[in-house]
């Protein structure tokens, strides 16, 4: 997970989840209902949680079987994120590459939630979205550090990339890192999303806590 955030458990979440494959929908809709309190619908296909969500208006929470009928990777994730009016949209999956990874919280996800998920753990992730934080399994957020770290050992980081990831450390913007090294402020952005692709990491946040743990600042 990233950040820290105050969650209200006592709210009632209007969730849609939309899955084709009927034991885990009906899993975790019978726990969020019953255990979580939450309000839960529940759709077999994209095209039906699109029409559904227009029908009904935004849900608080939509969490979408990444392998379902019609989504077309991070294409019906895109489509979801539009229709749901700005409320968080995130995938269900089992264990996603790297790459999937990056395309699916690049193109907006507010999280992933494996399949394998605990029922608990699987409310707990949707009021952490619904606070407006990111989510991500802690086993997936290791798989990033292990890929940052081989990164890091084949010497994927440019000296410039880890000058500017030591002023990302000290909270500097890219304004300033710019005057600092007398850059283009582009040139610096540029610096941030190639040091946070190769650190695996989603943001510049995460990206300055992973070298930390990776003791690179």
């Amino acid at each position: 997970m990233q950040g820290r955030t105050e969650i209200d458990e006592k709210v009632t979440l209007r969730v849609l989840i939309a899955d084709d494959h009927e034991m885990v929908l009906d899993m975790f809709a019978m726990y969020l209902t019953r255990a979580a309190g939450m309000e839960v619908t529940t759709a077999k296909s994209l095209d039906e949680a699109v029409d559904i969500i227009v029908a009904e208006g935004p849900f608080d929470v939509v969490l979408l079987d990444l392998n379902m009928p019609g989504m077309n990777g991070v294409i019906g994730l895109k489509r979801a994120i539009k229709q749901n009016g700005g409320n968080p949209v995130a995938i269900i999956t089992g264990t996603p590459t790297p790459r999937m990874l990056d395309e699916i919280m690049n193109a907006g996800s507010s999280g992933i939630v494996l399949k394998t998920t605990a029922a608990r753990s699987l409310a707990n992730a949707i009021r952490f979205m619904h606070s407006g934080e990111q989510y991500m399994p802690l086993e997936l957020m290791r798989g990033s550090a292990q890929a940052a770290s081989r990164n890091v050992r084949n010497g994927n980081l440019s000296d410039k990339e880890m000058t500017v990831l030591s002023y990302l450390a000290e909270g500097k913007q890219n304004k300033e890192i710019a005057n600092e090294l007398q850059l283009a402020e582009p040139t610096v952005k540029m610096h941030v999303t190639a040091i946070c692709r190769k650190l695996g990491a989603q943001n510049r946040t995460q990206a300055v806590i992973m070298a930390r743990d990776l003791g690179l600042v």
